[in-house]
């Protein structure tokens, strides 16, 4: 589906997420699908006004210096900025897929409010800065950092939008170009809807190539191809086709990789992409245990122990809600794994969100439990089911966990791959009958190794320690 540079392009953004070494620049492109205009379509009712072709021009900013030149002020710019982007749009698909990625900087020349209202909308705290003294100021509780290096359309008088102003930028806005030189330098950023005609940007990628010479961070940029079907001529497409390349191989000099995409919606796959890859680093475990059937309680919690070793030993993330008769011993295995590892913290490595317990209405615990295990949930890409049973506090007997067939929806509803351990028996039995039974739904395009995998979950075994390869085999060949 992807091509080579696709992947390695995609397989590196997952390696710096997990390091926390990425961060996003966005440019006109990455809003045009929100009805956003773009520069051009910005400019282009002033630039008849001037008696000139939007269309034949390329250096835009100058074009905005041209009109206030012949105006004696820039008011009616600011009208258009404030008709066109001052009006609230929702954020697109893109916007969205990169709020639930835990990325803590973006870096934008884009006016609009496009990006915090993504990151609104999955709970997360953004910390915007437009102005000198944002950039002294830290908002508590904050989740990213976006920084709008050209203003924001809430103070439309303030942006930088003529030659003068970029111009005068490294001067006036400073601490701006330090902020964003120092995160190039320590961070791999991924261009998104630029075209790299930014002044500012130029300025700034030029004195980290002077200072750094071949030791620069790379990065990423995505461009869509030239394509012919956007041209009345066969001249004027290789005209556009020879210019990209010679854009693409000059990028090369500070560090940019571009990666071609045949259409726009191919970045919503890359994007999705990265996403599962990301989240299948991080395993979350479903299970209670009561009875332990033909098991002893003894070697299930030494089988759950060594598999959160040997997770943690793999380089996933675990997510636990800490099960009853499961948790705790699938926990101590991975916190003991993660202690004999260097420079390693739990956090960096567990996420353990005990169920709230004293609730007394019933209906509101039941809401508070829903909420938080998809909170838990969202936060992984692999869900493994472990036997699932619990005592009936009213007839004393042991019935399924009806929590983790919640867990199960949830999971299926938020994409996950799902694991039920067949052989643990109880509701994790029961759920792995159900996506058996349905296996192309929950493995659509899945190979005969992965089925034959996957269906060696449900053999018998005289002790659960006997599962550990065939689930760490699943895993791998997800």
């Amino acid at each position: 589906m992807f091509s080579h540079e696709q992947n390695m392009m995609i397989n590196r953004i997952v390696q710096e997420l997990e390091e926390s070494n990425f961060a996003i620049f966005a440019g006109a492109g990455l809003s045009a699908p929100a009805g956003y205009v773009n520069w051009k379509e910005l400019l282009r009712p002033l630039s008849m006004e001037l008696s000139l072709d939007i269309d034949k021009e390329t250096d835009l900013v100058s074009l905005a210096q041209y009109y206030v030149n012949e105006n004696n002020g820039h008011s009616r710019l600011i009208e258009r900025l404030i008709d066109e982007i001052g009006i609230a749009k929702e954020p697109t698909v893109n916007h969205k897929l990169l709020a639930k990625l835990p990325i803590s900087t973006y870096w934008t020349t884009n006016y609009d409010d496009l990006i915090e209202k993504a990151l609104e909308s999955e709970g997360k705290l953004a910390d915007k800065k437009f102005t000198k003294n944002h950039l002294s100021q830290t908002k508590k509780g904050r989740s990213a950092i976006v920084y709008k290096m050209h203003g924001d359309a809430s103070v439309a008088d303030q942006a930088i939008i003529t030659k003068d102003q970029y111009e005068s930028y490294p001067l006036h806005f400073a601490p701006f170009v330090t902020a964003l030189s120092g995160d190039l330098v320590s961070k791999t950023f991924l261009f998104l809807g630029f075209s790299f005609t930014d002044p500012n940007l130029d300025y700034i990628l030029s004195r980290i190539r002077i200072h750094f010479e071949k030791n620069q961070r790379q990065h990423f940029c995505i461009f869509r191809k030239v394509d012919r079907k956007d041209y009345d001529t066969d001249e004027d497409f290789k005209y556009h086709e020879l210019k990209q390349t010679f854009v693409i191989k000059d990028l090369g000099r500070f560090s940019i990789k571009v990666v071609l995409i045949d259409a726009w919606k191919d970045l919503t796959a890359i994007l999705e992409e990265i996403t599962k890859k990301f989240r299948c680093k991080n395993v979350f475990l479903s299970g209670s245990a009561h009875d332990f059937g033909s098991w002893e309680q003894s070697s299930t919690e030494l089988f759950l122990s060594k598999l959160g070793e040997i997770l943690i030993q793999e380089g996933l993330k675990i997510t636990s809600g800490l099960g009853v008769g499961i948790g705790n011993a699938f926990i101590s295995g991975a916190i003991k794994e993660i202690y004999e590892k260097k420079y390693s913290k739990v956090d960096d490595y567990l996420t353990m969100k005990v169920f709230p317990q004293f609730v007394e209405d019933p209906d509101e615990r039941k809401r508070i439990w829903t909420l938080w295990r998809k909170d838990l949930l969202s936060q992984a890409g692999i869900a493994l089911f472990f036997m699932g049973n619990k005592i009936n506090t009213q007839t004393t007997s042991v019935v399924l966990a009806d929590g983790m067939e919640e867990e199960f929806k949830i999971a299926k509803d938020l994409g996950l791959k799902i694991i039920p351990i067949g052989a643990s028996g109880y509701k994790a039995k029961e759920l792995f009958d159900r996506v058996i039974a349905d296996f192309d739904q929950y493995y659509p395009n899945a190979t005969p190794q992965f089925r034959e995998a996957f269906e060696k979950l449900d053999e018998s075994v005289e002790e659960p320690l006997q599962l550990l390869s065939k689930i760490l085999n699943v895993i791998k060949l997800i």
